[in-house]
């Protein structure tokens, strides 16, 4: 109950400013929030030492975070960025966590990821009490209520659309989702200029050329981008794909020193807005 406390008072706290606080106050306040959401107990030990890689507040700012936002995550795995984003919105925003549906053909592998991000959500309640969660059905990608997010965010997970040849209904839904003006926020692993769509679904590393053309196609504007998520150690040339890097390790002991000195993945960061 101590750390509900403490974030009630940073709630307040914000409240107190004025009855309708400006967008630079609203800022601010994201800053603090995530600040700290990153340090809580809540978190795993092993997702804080993963900040290094992700950036996680500096991407978030970056996409212009506040704690009055509607905010969709999609495919938040096991709730990496669930840990920063619930308790920055908890109090005055909404957070919906868009996750794939279980089916017959599901793997058991990504069946244990969805028990076990559940599970997380269950077992913390005055932390993820207010997580909404949306289920990513076919036919049926209703990720939030139509024109209510502010802000889209996806991590990671363009290779695995493509892949499944679904990239294009995911960037219409996200657009769907959005309000006129709303955000959204993606960041991939980034392969080389010009390497070839196969080559991009083998190795799970995108062009910014194909995600940029994916959401533009769905009617989003490219507005800006960064190098956060940048490693220039990343070679992208691994036979075992962008899997062959932290966490995954795909080759378990063999060159593991020399993948755990480059890092995770290079990463592009970008930013759209649906006009």
């Amino acid at each position: 109950m101590m750390w509900m406390g403490k974030w009630t008072r940073v709630a307040l706290a914000a409240g107190v400013v004025s009855v309708a606080p400006c967008g630079a106050t609203l800022a601010q306040g994201a800053d603090n929030l995530i600040d700290q959401a990153m340090v809580g107990d809540h978190r795993e030990d092993t997702n804080k030492a993963r900040d290094k890689y992700r950036h996680p507040k500096e991407t978030l700012l970056f996409f212009g975070l506040r704690p009055d936002m509607v905010v969709v995550e999609v495919s938040p795995g096991r709730g990496w960025y669930t840990e920063i984003l619930a308790p920055v919105l908890r109090d005055r925003g909404a957070y919906y966590a868009a996750v794939s549906a279980m089916t017959e053909k599901t793997p058991d592998a990504v069946r244990q990821n969805d028990a076990d991000y559940r599970g997380m959500l269950a077992a913390a309640p005055a932390v993820y009490g207010k997580v909404n969660l949306s289920v990513l059905s076919p036919g049926a990608l209703k990720l939030a209520p139509p024109g209510s997010a502010d802000l889209v965010l996806t991590f990671r997970n363009v290779h695995n659309w493509a892949k499944a040849g679904t990239a294009d209904a995911m960037f219409q839904a996200f657009h769907n989702a959005l309000k006129s003006g709303g955000t959204l926020g993606v960041v991939e692993h980034r392969a080389k200029p010009d390497v070839s769509f196969q080559q991009q679904i083998d190795t799970g590393y995108m062009t910014e050329a194909y995600v940029v053309e994916t959401a533009q196609k769905a009617g989003f504007k490219l507005v800006n981008k960064s190098e956060i998520n940048a490693n220039p150690k990343d070679t992208k040339d691994y036979a075992g794909g962008v899997w062959t890097l932290p966490p995954t390790l795909r080759y378990g002991d063999q060159d593991r020193d020399k993948y755990l000195a480059i890092g995770e993945s290079d990463r592009m960061t970008l930013k759209f807005v649906k006009p």
